[in-house]
């Protein structure tokens, strides 16, 4: 916690900080929680320090770690810049709100508004994952379920697959066959996942730097710094150019063109991850057709098989 007017931080949350290191990454809906808290307190006239050791007081394990790179002599921006994934984001646009004399309390509000809806692109698709993700994990156990038939069954098929020549090559190109599966599977579902980043966070960078007064080269430039927040950076500048000079030819503020541009890109990043989990049930037949009911041959059937023709006099016996 928070003691005295320097903010100096208490064992307690020197431990909260060393866990929250060791914890998972926190999401984009909780870092625009606490990103909008910082927007109204900034708002209601606190200064910025004051209002990061208002969260601190609060109990934000993360207002906890900036403090404490602050009192080790970093500046704020900084401070915000080195936290992991998305708050990396939130400093950059900080850092430039803070270069050019945007106010702080309206950049952080949209970037709230950014982050809660990229929030929401990424649990939508997840839940779309779950689904066909979840059967195809499941079809991974039906060689062990075709296994363990055969000797609920009173076949020695366990036996037959350790003890046998045959047996060997069955268990073996099984279990090769299953781990090729669970590879291809893992492999289809990452890629089929929300891409890692902000859709458009390159766009609301400049429009935090234009919202200053910045003339555009140099907040093209203070953007360029910030190379580590947002989407594939050449993708994003060849549309920011595209949405720039259509600004010039039209005569209309860059500002509202870049945070329309931003909402498009959310929107199609909604969209594209709609299509990847539509077309992922369809692809995870491949590892299925390929893999999971072979292994299921050779390691329920088969077995099986060999354990009847083992134990079935010969005619000629």
């Amino acid at each position: 916690m928070v003691k005295g007017g320097r903010g100096r931080l208490g064992p307690r949350s020197c431990r909260v900080q060393r866990v929250r290191r060791r914890g998972a990454e926190p999401s984009e809906a909780e870092v625009a929680e606490v990103v909008r808290t910082l927007a109204v307190l900034l708002q209601a006239g606190a200064a910025p320090l004051t209002a990061w050791r208002h969260l601190a007081e609060s109990g934000s394990s993360e207002a906890v770690e900036v403090l404490a790179d602050v009192e080790q002599g970093r500046a704020l921006a900084d401070a915000i810049r080195t936290r992991d994934g998305t708050w990396r984001m939130v400093g950059a646009a900080w850092g430039i709100a803070s270069t050019v004399g945007a106010p702080l309390g309206e950049v952080l509000r949209a970037i709230a508004a950014a982050l809660e809806g990229a929030g929401e692109i990424r649990a939508e698709i997840s839940v779309a994952l779950a689904e066909p993700a979840g059967t195809a994990r499941l079809m991974l156990w039906l060689p062990l379920v075709g296994l363990l038939l055969g000797t609920a069954l009173g076949f020695d098929t366990v036996t037959m697959l350790l003890t046998q020549p045959a047996g060997w090559i069955c268990l073996a190109t099984g279990l090769g066959l299953l781990l090729v599966a669970r590879a291809w599977t893992r492999s289809l579902v990452r890629r089929a996942a929300p891409a890692a980043g902000i859709p458009g966070f390159r766009a609301e960078l400049l429009v935090v730097a234009l919202t200053g007064g910045t003339a555009i080269p140099r907040a093209r430039a203070l953007v360029e710094q910030e190379t580590g927040a947002g989407d594939d950076p050449a993708a994003a500048e060849e549309t920011i150019e595209r949405v720039l000079r259509l600004s010039v030819a039209a005569g209309v503020p860059a500002v509202e063109l870049l945070r329309a541009e931003a909402d498009r890109a959310r929107r199609d990043a909604r969209t594209a991850g709609r299509i990847g989990a539509a077309r992922l049930s369809s692809r995870l037949l491949l590892p299925l057709g390929a893999c999971t009911l072979p292994a299921f041959m050779l390691l329920g059937v088969a077995p099986l098989i060999l354990s009847v023709l083992s134990t079935t006099p010969l005619p000629f016996a």
